[in-house]
């Protein structure tokens, strides 16, 4: 089986896209996935999410910190839409 692909990009580049603002998740670009789509994509945007988190914490660095929080964010609210378009086509994450 061949690996999705959005636009070109693994999965894994959409999810690195997406937590530096590169790229959005919205119903449209979900409506041509399949449910092994929704998720692999949802496994990356969680996995994304842990790196994200496991990175070492810049306490004294304000730039950085921010810059964490809106990788956070942004996958936060990816993985929110996504569940809530899964929800709605039935299918199980």
């Amino acid at each position: 089986m061949a690996e999705m692909q959005l636009r070109g990009k693994s999965i894994a580049a959409v999810a690195r896209d997406v937590a530096e603002g590169f790229f959005t998740i919205n119903p449209l670009v979900l409506k041509k996935f399949d449910p092994e789509g929704y998720k692999a994509l949802h496994q990356q945007l969680k996995k994304s999410q842990t790196l994200v988190r496991g990175e070492k914490f810049p306490q004294h660095d304000i730039l950085a910190l921010r810059g964490r929080n809106a990788r956070l964010q942004r996958l936060h609210g990816a993985i929110r839409i996504l569940e809530h378009s899964a929800k709605e086509r039935k299918i199980m994450l």
